[in-house]
């Protein structure tokens, strides 16, 4: 996978993003999603401080009745607590993890950053054991930079 031309394509994306963030975040899922044959559902929570939970804004693959997820439940909730990335080669072996899809075997989020607040992520799913690198990790860090800096 070229990561640089992906993350220059989705720069290309996010400068030409009419006003709906929400409709732009929905793109840069399906690009994603249809670039990278192991991401079978990429989705962006963000944060309500308030409530402490993190609301699905956008999204790309099957829908979820994950919608809405308290801090500290699942994989997003953890990173929302942490503010670290977090790679699960296999959810299986994960104790707090919430099922979304039972074909699902890995997954990846990575928290998006504003001003130095974690404001929410990107929550990457595949059917896939062992799917992701440090490299989906890098590359994701650098995408969430880009999306902070256009969109926030």
């Amino acid at each position: 996978m070229d990561y640089s031309a992906l993350l220059r394509n989705c720069k290309t994306l996010l400068s030409r993003s009419s006003s709906n963030e929400e409709e732009t975040l929905t793109q840069l899922c399906e690009l994603l999603q249809t670039q990278i044959d192991y991401y079978n559902w990429v989705g962006f929570y963000f944060a309500n401080q308030d409530t402490q939970t993190l609301h699905l804004k956008a999204f790309a693959g099957l829908p979820t009745d994950h919608t809405v997820i308290p801090f500290g439940k699942g994989i997003c909730g953890q990173v929302a607590v942490s503010n670290n990335p977090f790679l699960v080669d296999d959810v299986s072996a994960q104790d707090n993890y919430i099922a979304c899809d039972i074909h699902v075997k890995s997954e990846l989020v990575v928290p998006l950053f504003v001003l130095g607040e974690n404001i929410g992520q990107i929550d990457i799913d595949s059917n896939t054991i062992n799917a992701f690198s440090n490299e989906d990790v890098r590359f994701l860090e650098e995408l969430n930079a880009a999306i902070a800096e256009t969109l926030y």
